[in-house]
């Protein structure tokens, strides 16, 4: 029975060594996955048109541009701009508008070309002998945001020239027409029209032009400059134009 009991205890010492010894060989547990790579940032993208892009000198040019993922965005000869927008410009040469945008991806940029045609400037014709043409060149028209009758910021230098011309020639008088782009109903772009003509009227007024020589007239969606369907073409609808009043 001794040897019974030495032979158990034998037994039961050596089954602790070899879990010790298995326990000391425990499989170390796996390193945690490497963090995932952040994804690449897209690569901005850059349009600009010129609307239209041929005229005489001393006309005006539409400019529409469109980016997509850049946080700095500038056209050469206007600077900064926003990631979209327009812009109405009056080259005195044949210019090319460089627009460059910037963001985390890299840039892009893309560039509008506008030819301007020489042509004298008759800035000394006796009142009675102006034309609509030549009326034209010297007073441009002003345009609008959508769904608005505010005078734009790139604007007031229109208003402003436009004005100055009126002032030396004192005989003339003006109709203010107000025009809409397609969109909406007729009788909603009737009274948008009217705001608009109001709105030039008053910005004229306001740079000395006497109320009395001004006439407004609104031709909401009727009148269209500009038939196709999209956004550079509406823009040349949403105007304030101004003509001889005979």
């Amino acid at each position: 029975m001794q040897f019974t009991y030495r032979r158990s205890l034998t037994l039961a010492a050596g089954l602790a060594a070899l879990l010790t010894v298995a326990g000391c060989h425990k499989k170390p547990a796996p390193p945690p996955p490497p963090p995932p790579t952040p994804a690449a940032a897209p690569a901005p993208t850059a349009a600009i048109t010129a609307t239209p892009d041929t005229i005489n000198a001393g006309g005006s040019v539409v400019l529409t541009w469109h980016t997509s993922d850049a946080t700095d965005v500038s056209i050469e000869g206007l600077g900064q701009v926003a990631a979209n927008g327009t812009q109405t410009v009056n080259p005195a040469n044949s210019t090319s508008y460089h627009l460059v945008a910037r963001g985390d991806g890299g840039s892009a940029d893309a560039t509008a070309n506008v030819t301007v045609n020489s042509a004298p400037v008759q800035n000394n014709i006796a009142e009675s002998n102006i034309d609509e043409a030549a009326f034209e060149q010297s007073v441009k028209p002003v345009f609008y945001d959508y769904d608005s009758y505010d005078i734009r910021a790139d604007a007031q230098t229109t208003i402003q020239a436009d004005a100055n011309f009126l002032n030396q020639h004192p005989d003339l008088k003006v109709v203010v027409g107000g025009y809409c782009d397609e969109r909406g109903s007729t009788e909603y772009n009737l009274a948008l029209g009217e705001n608009r003509a109001n709105a030039a009227k008053q910005a004229l007024v306001s740079a000395g032009v006497s109320p009395d020589r001004l006439r407004t007239v609104s031709y909401g969606k009727e009148k269209q400059f500009c038939t196709d369907h999209s956004e550079s073409c509406w823009q040349l609808n949403r105007r304030g134009q101004f003509t001889l009043d005979r």
